[in-house]
């Protein structure tokens, strides 16, 4: 990968891997929906069909889960900004959110999946923060990784391109 064109732009990343999921669920509770609302008409054949107020129950479950799937594909959960990086929980983003500064980063670790992303604070790795990228699409987790290790790396470490890993190319 090319480097950053702009590291003084924020980067964002939100939770739409999650979303998709919830998604599929909606639709099914919403065609649970329709079909209890649909079995009504028969009611008077068969009577041990569902009343039509059961639909209700779907109903507002497939919104509620809908208004969860909406926050997470348009809040965001990590955006690199030029002052570090800025880490929002789900729920009550305003109070829970975290800032990393770059200067408290001293390395970066994350697996080969790019499922997880740990943020150290010191040489032996002993304190630092410990990310989960599921959350993050998956063509968006090689541009997090990389922006990361673009904005995190010395001089040195970008001269042998390992991003804090032995022998290894950031993807």
């Amino acid at each position: 990968m090319k480097a950053l064109l702009n590291p003084e732009q924020e980067l964002r990343f939100t939770r739409v891997a999650q979303a998709i999921p919830l998604l599929v669920v909606v639709a099914i509770l919403g065609g649970v929906t329709i079909t209890i609302c649909a079995t009504t008409f028969y009611r008077d054949i068969n009577p041990e069909l569902p009343h039509p107020s059961w639909a209700l129950l779907p109903l507002i479950l497939s919104g509620l889960l809908a208004q969860l799937a909406y926050r997470m594909a348009r809040h965001a959960y990590l955006i690199l900004t030029p002052l570090g990086v800025e880490v929002f929980p789900l729920f009550r983003p305003k109070t829970g959110m975290r800032v990393v500064y770059w200067g408290e980063i001293d390395s970066i670790e994350y697996d080969d999946a790019l499922t997880w992303m740990t943020l150290h604070f010191d040489d032996q790795k002993t304190c630092g923060i410990h990310l989960s990228l599921r959350p993050i699409a998956k063509p968006k987790r090689e541009l997090l990784v990389h922006a990361m290790c673009e904005r995190v790396a010395t001089e040195s470490e970008k001269r042998k391109n390992d991003c804090g890993r032995e022998g290894v190319d950031p993807p």
